[in-house]
């Protein structure tokens, strides 16, 4: 609608938007200059927003399915997107806001851009918000030739279900060609796979559950030559060691489910994008704000909203992102060192191992952040997930699985307990034998999830099942 034909009501709501707005902004600059661990706790939730919510100090969890509105004129102006709302609960909802802001401050922490998030019910529903937008059919072009097959160029080193979404429901279900890069670390592998067809690149790091890497900075300059958004699944680093806008990523998912949610409460996920990123294809709303452009409109019409009961839970386990990242980093890494001497285990894959091929890679990203006020100096991290072989093939790696009494056994990752699984069995066995090869996950491969318990014990429980 043109401004001069609103009613002088529309325009009072339009006018009260921008002041909300502004509000907001104004408060988000202010957190902007906070430490990481401060952001964790507090998000954009301030003392004046608690009195609003009856003086709560911790963000109030709303279960409501919808908002009710004044007026006709306010219901207008907000279904119209032209004041902040949330209006009904599988587009937005004031927690899932809550999260939303805390999530683009720390996945934001030290880059100097705009950055905007949108939560949704799990982290496979947030790879697909991030990567759907961009297969959309182009049309014959204007000399009627048909345009280079619809591609998406991606790691094969990723978790199962990123595997299945790309080659079942996109491929075989939709025709969008996935070329699969081998070896994540090898740039000219990633740069021949790109053509007029290709419409985003894919990477996740470190990944599950070979924990591979690859050169951010390197892979975002390829794919911006080309015009195309790079997507980062960063959720086994987390914002707390790895924040993938800062190296040139466009595009960040997160399995909120995961280490950001360690309690193992809820099932959430996550699109924290930087404002203004490439694209071949989409409306420029796509390009100026991303995250936002997802929540308002394919977010919307899909339907994965996420519950503000999970939402209250993730902020809960985010205030102390950081200590238990680098607890259980520390952890990890002399599990790895213990598991890389013992006479029954073929490898070890952990970013933190000089021997890890690309532990160079991880060095150069990988860093606790605000670790010089702890250490007095900047200090790696290298997460608290890792995996390793067993000799004796498969049988033996079962037995050991079998033998845990302490370590759980179970799919999970990320959680303040420690969880062991057998991928081939378990989240990488739908993409079959070849596939599982393509990405180098061996039958006799367990996962391990470095939980909180101290080191003596995990390792104890280890040695006794490996013994």
């Amino acid at each position: 609608m043109e401004t001069t034909t609103l009613s002088p009501g529309l325009q009072a709501y339009i006018a009260r938007g921008a002041q909300m707005m502004a509000a907001t902004a104004q408060q988000r600059a202010v957190m902007r200059r906070k430490r990481f661990d401060t952001i964790a706790v507090h998000g954009l939730y301030n003392m004046e927003a608690a009195l609003a919510n009856q003086g709560s100090i911790i963000e109030p969890g709303y279960f409501a399915t919808s908002q009710h509105f004044e007026n006709s004129d306010h219901m207008e102006t907000a279904l119209a997107y032209q004041m902040p709302s949330w209006t009904y609960a599988r587009i937005a909802n004031p927690t899932q806001s809550y999260l939303e802001e805390t999530l683009a401050l720390l996945e934001g922490y030290g880059y100097p851009g705009e950055v905007s998030a949108t939560v949704a019910s799990s982290g496979m529903a947030a790879i697909f918000m991030a990567t759907n937008p961009f297969l959309v059919q182009e049309s014959s072009n204007a000399n009627g030739h048909t345009p280079t097959r619809l591609n998406i160029v991606a790691s094969a080193k990723c978790y199962g279900g990123t595997f299945m979404l790309f080659s079942q429901r996109y491929q075989a279900e939709r025709g969008v060609e996935v070329r699969w890069v081998r070896n994540p670390l090898d740039l000219d592998e990633w740069a021949s796979q790109i053509d007029a067809g290709t419409r985003l690149v894919f990477g996740e790091m470190p990944s599950n559950p070979g924990l591979g890497v690859f050169d951010i900075a390197g892979l975002a300059e390829i794919a911006h030559r080309h015009d195309l958004p790079l997507i980062v699944d960063s959720t086994v680093a987390t914002p707390a060691l790895l924040r993938p806008l800062q190296h040139g990523a466009d595009i960040v998912v997160q399995s909120l489910s995961k280490t950001m949610g360690s309690s193992g409460m809820a099932i959430a996920g996550a699109v924290i994008a930087r404002h203004d990123i490439p694209s071949r294809v989409g409306p420029e709303e796509l390009r100026a704000n991303f995250a936002m452009y997802v929540k308002l409109l394919p977010l919307r019409d899909h339907g994965p909203g996420l519950s503000p009961f999970s939402a209250l839970m993730i902020l809960n386990d985010l205030r102390t992102l950081r200590s238990k990242v680098d607890r259980m980093s520390r952890s990890s890494e002399q599990v790895a060192a213990w598991l890389s001497e013992h006479p029954t285990v073929e490898t070890v894959n952990y970013p933190g191992l000089p021997s890890f091929d690309g532990h160079a890679i991880a060095q150069k990203y990988m860093w606790l952040v605000d670790g010089a006020d702890d250490y007095g100096a900047p200090i790696n991290r290298y997460g608290h997930l890792l995996s390793f072989t067993v000799k004796g093939g498969i049988p033996a790696a079962r037995r050991v699985f079998d033998r845990l009494q302490m370590i759980w056994r179970a799919t999970d990752l990320g959680r303040i307990k420690s969880v062991a699984t057998i991928p081939a069995i378990s989240t990488h066995q739908q993409q079959g034998e070849a596939g599982r090869a393509l990405a180098q996950v061996p039958g006799n491969l367990i996962r391990l999830n470095v939980g909180g318990e101290h080191t003596a014990d995990i390792i104890a429980d280890l040695e006794q099942a490996l013994g």
